[in-house]
This record gives structure tokens, C-alpha cells and sequence, in this order.
């Protein structure tokens, strides 16, 4: 899940690697990669996809950066995604992607992805096994959907990592392929953050 504010995101995934049924196949397998000091990549879904979709994405980054002499920008590395899904629209890639980084203007920005690349930007963004538990509790609490008389003021960054944790809990008792720990990327105009927090492991 991603989380935007006016000069940061936050993004983040459970460190669980399930197979099928109750199996656990990894219990610190972040879902986070890095593409560049200003954008992260949070995929999941079948991890062989996963893996071949980031090595072919960090190869055309790499070939941008030599031809261009810069690392791609946020929405760029957006566009790029989209086209790469799109590819493969007849064998699409078993996958649920949520890009995140800053704009050209250090702005927050999270864009999240069909299988076969229709993208949206938004200011935050659920996907994976539990996003039917997370993607609510996010309109509430960061969206400000259904609430009256509240104060339309960004999100801070303290703010987003305190919501963050407490939806993966919330997820976590509820849904059997979330668990074990959270790993948070908090992305400024310093560069990526890393940040880890414990899940129940049961």
C-alpha cells in the first residue's frame, strides 16, 4: 500500500511469502523494490512474475539512465510500467503493482495497476491478498470518505506510518497471507528510507 503527501510517500508491504492454502514459504520476503531514489516499485502476487517483471523494469531504467545520462522520473517509470503490462496483455504478468515516488515538483504521487496496464494516480492505494480489508479502512482514514465536518488538511508523514501500521494490523487478524512484519519505504527529496515493524507471525 502507498500513502502520498505533499512532499513524501510511504510505501509499504507484509514481509509474508505464502503458498497455497495455510503454506508459509518465506516469512521475510519484502514486496518493495527500489527502482530509483525518487520511485518504488510494490508488487505482488505470483513471485516468479514478480521477479522477472522487476528485472526486465530495472533493465530499461538502466538503459534509460546510460542513454540519457538521469535517472527516470516517478511518472515516466509510471508510463513505462503501464506500456510493460500492456505488452503482455494476451500472457499478462499474474501481478498487482503499486508504483510510488515523487513528481518533477517533489510532490507525492502513487499510482496503482491492472494486470494488463490500466493505470490510475491517486494520493493512496491498497492491493495484494488483502486489499478488500485495507483499501476501506484507507478511504476512511486518509481519503476522509464518509465523515462530516472534518478539516481537509494533508496527511502528515507521521500520520501515514501511524495508519499504515495500524490497517496492517487490523489486516493481519483477519486474512491468513498477511502476517510477520511490515516493511515501510519512506521516499523525500533525501532519498529512500527503509523502516521495519513487526506483524504477528501466527
Amino acid at each position: 500500500m502507498g500513502i502520498a503527501g505533499e512532499d513524501f510517500v510511504v510505501i509499504a508491504s507484509d514481509t509474508r511469502l505464502s503458498g497455497h492454502g495455510y503454506a508459509i514459504l518465506s516469512r521475510d520476503q519484502p514486496k518493495l523494490f527500489k527502482l530509483s531514489d525518487k520511485t518504488v516499485l510494490g508488487s505482488t502476487g505470483c513471485q516468479c512474475d514478480i521477479l522477472t517483471f522487476c528485472k526486465v523494469a530495472e533493465m530499461r531504467l538502466k538503459t534509460y539512465r546510460h542513454t540519457h545520462n538521469k535517472s527516470m522520473s516517478t511518472p515516466a517509470a509510471a508510463q513505462m510500467m503501464a506500456t510493460m503490462l500492456y505488452h503482455k496483455r494476451f500472457f499478462p504478468y499474474y501481478i498487482s503493482n503499486i508504483l510510488a515516488g515523487l513528481d518533477e515538483n517533489g510532490k507525492g504521487c502513487v499510482y496503482s495497476y491492472d494486470p494488463v496496464g490500466h493505470s490510475e494516480k491517486a494520493t493512496y492505494r491498497a492491493g495484494g491478498s488483502a486489499v478488500s480489508l485495507l483499501q476501506p479502512l484507507l478511504d476512511n482514514q486518509v481519503g476522509l470518505m464518509n465523515m462530516e465536518n472534518v478539516d481537509k488538511k494533508p496527511i502528515s508523514m507521521e500520520n501515514a506510518i501511524n495508519i499504515i501500521h495500524d490497517v496492517f494490523i487490523s489486516a493481519a487478524e483477519r486474512e491468513i497471507h498477511t502476517g510477520d512484519g511490515i516493511e515501510l519505504n519512506i521516499i523525500t527529496k533525501d532519498g529512500v528510507q527503509q523502516q521495519g515493524l513487526p506483524l504477528r507471525r501466527d
